[in-house]
């Protein structure tokens, strides 16, 4: 902790434990980010990302890295919504993610949506490695503003890697300072919750997802790679939820 600010991390380690199932040698955090276990579903681990106090405020930085070693199965949520807020220190906020999935693994990282509260100044960073035949489903939302009330300033970037290929790499700056034209027909258009699901399968190889629109403000998109990517805007979460799961169905 630096003044007012706070520098904390969470790391998570899960291993195939010879028997079937998967093993969590490593699960630790500090500060705002607790990831606890909860009752696995067969092969699977579960952990949740617990909020200890809240966070992140102005000037924290927050890392939270998971490890997936060969043969195991990790399954990570949340057991709420992550608020940014402004806090007492005015500066920015980071939250980084690192993920790293080796072969014949599995990831399915699907936290709660992200609230980017008036006066919040925060920037999130996520980045994925997977080995060539790593299976990933990763789901974020960010939600701008609570009901009634302005965003914060809020960048979110996600960089996939695949076998050490980059197969996506995209950036969103929304809020005040933010680029021009990020709440027009070309970006949000006027919508104040924006998701995506990305999903990588060995078998997408073989038979890659077909590019399809879902109803409005939401559509399937291949990447180049064995990865689809379900992306979506909608006037709230609950509505952004809904497309994209199902988009996460239609790729089943």
């Amino acid at each position: 902790m630096t003044g007012t600010s706070v520098r904390a991390g969470a790391r998570i380690l899960a291993r195939a434990d010879g028997r079937g199932g998967t093993a969590l040698p490593v699960l630790e955090g500090e500060g705002p980010l607790a990831p606890r276990r909860v009752r696995a579903s067969g092969a699977e681990a579960h952990v949740m990302l617990v909020g200890a106090m809240s966070g992140p405020l102005g000037g924290d930085h927050l890392t939270v890295t998971a490890d997936v070693a060969e043969g195991a199965r990790l399954r990570v949520g949340s057991s709420a919504a992550t608020l940014a807020l402004p806090g007492q220190n005015r500066g920015e906020a980071y939250y980084d993610v690192r993920l790293t999935v080796a072969d014949g693994a599995e990831l399915l990282w699907l936290p709660e949506q992200l609230i980017s509260v008036r006066g919040s100044d925060l920037a999130v960073t996520t980045r994925v490695d997977l080995a060539p035949t790593a299976r990933l489903a990763l789901r974020e939302e960010q939600v701008l503003g609570r009901a009634g009330e302005e965003p914060g300033r809020l960048v979110s970037r996600l960089v996939v890697r695949i076998a050490g290929r980059c197969v996506l790499d995209q950036e969103l700056a929304c809020g005040p300072g933010a680029p021009g034209g990020w709440d027009g027909p070309a970006v949000l258009a006027g919508h104040r919750a924006v998701g995506q699901i990305v999903v990588v399968r060995p078998e997408f190889a073989e038979r890659p997802p077909v590019a399809r629109p879902l109803g409005e403000g939401a559509a399937v998109i291949p990447l180049a790679g064995p990865a689809a990517l379900v992306t979506a805007v909608a006037p709230d979460a609950l509505r952004l939820r809904r497309l994209l799961d199902e988009g996460l169905r239609s790729l089943d």
